[in-house]
């Protein structure tokens, strides 16, 4: 899987507007629509086709699943019947109950709901067989069309359905859900904020319930009055406690959503409750408060429905707070904002985003523990200019998010393990060397490193400059990224992805005859042997030429040159134009080939004969040439082997491109990074 760079200029967060088509042929819901009523046909989506492919990767259907329409499994479908609930979410045969909870969640937010599930969609007059649903994914509103055939098993919708059999939004919702990564099967599996926030665009944070604050039932609170989406679970120690049920009724490793929040009048004393939703629809707690628990009988009938109280086995059930924290492990919150829970005050964010790349050889380095490739990570400087209003510190959210894992499952892909460091800023501009990193500590870091698409922690830091370095856990592991800093006040962001620059010394001028030193001499004598009276080689006889000299040199280990690099050698220093290097020529050229040697030497530390990839950016500007990410990557890409080693040969034929390139530039005038990038990357 190759990954580019991609731009890490910051940018500001997409309005939730008119949400980008994602279908192939690159026309809007309302085209394909009215082209199929015009034409009298039902929509077939061409990207999410009615077939196994869709539905599993890396198996067959369990049994043989027909698609159908709603049409041909009821008599009567509706999109939306009696208003989408939270009840309107039934798990089926797939494991993703992490999905159904964070839509159980949605339903509770009106406003929300709209966005992700337009409401003017119906089985009506202008019904067409095609359906839309937009999401949020890395800073844009997705609007993604599909048509209406579900997989079916004996008229039965295999996978989440409707208590109301003739109720259909959800099932649709799933099924755009599951094309926008790629197959039913990639939804297996998953934290229920991952999709909390492709419904919002919102930022996370993550609770674990036996270290939360003493406050957490007001954080909790005033998550639910905001609107903010809530989840929670309980942990399992092993995989074979996945979905096992406690004595309690409770399933561990299960997704549940948070649905409400109150208190009640019981015997004189006023009760916390919480109330809790199980997306299968079934299974519930069976604890004290639980729907036929005695408690309820000492609860006035008026107290009962205002509570939306209901003895029905339909997976929601409230639970005594104190309870909720003994038996619940994680909690998850969606914020449609990042103000504080904490706090009682609302605030006006600020956000910039940056999207980037870890990618082998060049700048995947893996965490600090791995100090020699760690500084070659993205970095990203942020500016902390105002405090925050009557504090003396800023503060800020940094949410990093790894992007796709989900949807290249197929190709063997998983979440990878990702987190991020903050360095006190030097005052100097420039991607910071392994040096720094050497001797420096950090300032503050996410949590943890952990496998979740995102990983975000709130921070307060004094005014004042700093370098954030997202990564990998281990190094070497290829991904995009995204990264989103919240600030209450306006901080300036910019990645040290270092401009192109290139700073040649001047050629030297050959020596005349009588000055040659004993080198050139010896030089000359193998010219004389070689080349015959015009004393000028072609590239074979260079190939002889610069090996025979090379082996002689004890303090250098690598291969032979190739015929390639004598080629391009010529290329570079002929200046005749008759494809031949002459005696002077050579010489100019020999003084450039000794620096690039000594270059080598410095940056291959074990005397291997080779210098790792990781190394190349600071051996490139040794040579005069500062390359940004993208470039690098591109260099890496074409000149290092499959273990991130680069070879004498290879570094001197990147030398040589780049000479010519820039070379090129200066005839031209052209802008440095247009004009590399089409040289070095062929």
């Amino acid at each position: 899987m190759p990954y580019l760079y991609q731009n890490l200029k910051p940018r500001l967060p997409t309005m939730p507007g008119a949400a980008r088509p994602t279908i192939s042929s690159g026309k809007t819901y309302k085209d394909l629509k009215q082209d199929c009523l015009s034409r009298g046909v039902l929509f077939e989506d061409p990207d999410f086709p009615a077939c196994n492919s869709s539905l599993f990767f890396s198996e067959m259907p369990p049994v043989p699943f027909i698609w159908k329409r709603p049409g041909d499994i009821v008599k009567d479908p509706k999109f939306i019947l009696g208003g989408a609930t939270r009840t309107d979410i039934c798990q089926g045969d797939l494991g993703d109950c992490w999905l159904l909870a964070a839509i159980a969640s949605l339903t509770l937010n009106e406003k929300t709901l709209a966005r992700v599930v337009p409401l003017d969609q119906n089985f009506g007059p202008d019904y067409a067989g095609i359906f839309h649903f937009q999401f949020w994914q890395h800073n844009e509103w997705m609007d993604v069309v599909i048509d209406d055939r579900l997989p079916t098993f004996k008229d039965r919708l295999v996978f989440l359905h409707s208590a109301e059999h003739n109720e259909f939004w959800s099932a649709l919702l799933e099924k755009a859900y599951a094309k926008l990564n790629g197959s039913y099967e990639a939804l297996k599996g998953g934290s229920t904020i991952e999709a909390m926030e492709d419904f919002t665009g919102g930022v996370g944070e993550m609770y674990e319930v036996k270290k939360a604050p003493d406050n957490f039932y007001e954080i909790l609170e005033k998550a639910l009055k905001r609107c903010s989406m809530v989840g929670c679970s309980i942990d399992t120690s092993s995989a074979a406690e996945s979905e096992a049920k406690t004595p309690f009724g409770l399933i561990k490793g299960h997704a549940y959503s948070v649905t409400g929040i109150d208190e009640v009048s019981y015997r004189g004393l006023q009760v916390q409750l919480v109330r809790i939703r199980n997306p299968w629809g079934q299974v519930e707690w069976n604890g004290p408060w639980s729907d036929n628990s005695p408690e309820w009988r000492a609860v006035s009938l008026s107290e009962q429905k205002r509570l939306s109280q209901a003895a029905l086995d339909d997976g929601e059930f409230w639970m005594k707070f104190e309870d909720f924290k003994v038996h619940f492990d994680k909690v998850e919150i969606c914020n449609l904002t990042p103000d504080a829970l904490e706090d009682s005050t609302t605030h006006k964010w600020e956000v910039t985003i940056h999207q980037g790349s870890w990618v082998r050889g060049s700048t995947a380095g893996g965490c600090r523990n791995f100090l020699d490739t760690f500084w070659t990570n993205p970095q990203i400087k942020l500016h902390l200019t105002e405090k925050d209003d009557g504090q003396d510190e800023c503060t800020f959210i940094a949410a990093l998010m790894q992007k796709d894992r989900r949807k290249l499952k197929k190709l063997g892909a998983e979440m990878l393990t990702i987190g991020y460091s903050i360095y006190e800023s030097p005052r100097r501009d420039g991607h910071l060397g392994k040096e720094f990193f050497r001797y420096h500590p950090s300032k503050a870091r996410s949590k943890t490193y952990i496998n979740l698409r995102e990983v975000s922690n709130r921070f307060k830091l004094p005014p004042g400059d700093y370098i954030l370095v997202p990564t990998t856990f281990e190094p070497h592991q290829e991904a995009d990224f995204c990264l989103r800093i919240f600030s209450e006040k306006k901080a300036i962001t910019e990645d040290l992805d270092e401009n192109v620059a290139i700073d040649l010394p001047e050629p030297p001028n050959p020596s005349p005859s009588p000055q040659e030193t004993e080198e050139e001499k010896l030089f000359r004598t193998l010219f004389e042997q070689i080349s015959g009276e015009d004393m000028e080689i072609a590239a074979e006889e260079l190939e002889y030429v610069l090996n025979a000299v090379l082996k002689k040199k004890k303090n250098i280990k690598f291969k032979n040159l190739s015929l390639i690099s004598c080629r391009n050698i010529i290329s570079l220093m002929d200046t005749s134009g008759n494809g031949k290097l002459e005696f002077n020529e050579f010489k100019v050229f020999w003084e450039k080939m000794k620096k690039w040697i000594n270059i080598f030497l410095q940056f291959d530390f074990d005397k291997s004969g080779s210098m790792s990839s990781y190394e190349l950016r600071s051996a490139l500007k040794a040579a005069g040439y500062q390359l940004n990410n993208y470039l690098l990557q591109l260099v890496v890409l074409r000149y290092s082997d499959e273990k991130f080693q680069i070879e004498f040969d290879d570094f001197l034929n990147c030398l040589i491109r780049l000479e010519n390139a820039s070379r090129v530039f200066q005839a031209l005038s052209v802008k440095n990074k247009d004009f590399i990038n089409l040289n070095i990357g062929e």
